[in-house]
């Protein structure tokens, strides 16, 4: 079973970041970006979760990986970078992976999305 569906089936909302592929495409990330194909794999899983009577909404993903999933502090733009995959909160101390971070940022969008109406989205 492939991801799109198994994901579908699974949980009862899916939230993704507004991710802007053509602007990455023209970037130095443009390789990576067309062998992810995130574009037809974004709308293959909301083609899914519709399906499936699942929620499927797109969220505002800027400053996720820099935002504390913890107290909601954004951190300094110094760990915008790439490259830093690990980092520190220092308002509350917590440690956090960046892209487990972004995900519950992510998450946590959605829901309040939900909460507010899709439209706020």
């Amino acid at each position: 079973m492939r991801k799109h569906r198994r994901w579908s089936k699974r949980h009862a909302g899916i939230f993704v970041g507004n991710v802007n592929a053509k602007a990455l495409a023209k970037t130095r990330m443009a390789k990576s970006v067309h062998d992810a194909a995130w574009t037809a794999f974004r709308t293959q899983l909301k083609y899914k979760a519709i399906r499936q009577c699942v929620v499927f909404a797109e969220v505002n993903e800027a400053f996720s990986t820099q935002t504390c999933s913890c107290c909601g502090v954004i951190s300094a733009s110094s760990r915008a970078g790439l490259g830093i995959r690990q980092w520190t909160c220092c308002s509350c101390g917590s440690v956090h992976d960046r892209d487990t971070n972004a995900a519950r940022n992510i998450a946590r969008l959605g829901l309040q999305a939900l909460a507010g109406g899709i439209s706020g989205v």
